[in-house]
């Protein structure tokens, strides 16, 4: 993703960075991606010493 910012300074300081609103969507849904990737990553972790049954179990006592 290349972003094209205009950074705006304050006594010389840089104080704040405008985008273009579809850099800024293109971010937003980014961090959205990681946020989910990030939940489903705990998820995993806590429940990785959980007992588990296979597909083919899963699909078999369904009569599928």
């Amino acid at each position: 993703m290349e972003l094209h910012p205009h950074i705006i300074e304050k006594e010389g300081k840089k104080e704040f960075v405008v985008l273009p609103y579809e850099e800024f969507m293109l971010l937003e849904e980014a961090m959205s991606d990681y946020e989910v990737l990030k939940d489903l990553r705990e998820e995993k972790e806590k429940s990785k010493n959980q007992p588990s049954v296979s597909l083919d179990s899963v699909i078999s006592d369904l009569g599928l």
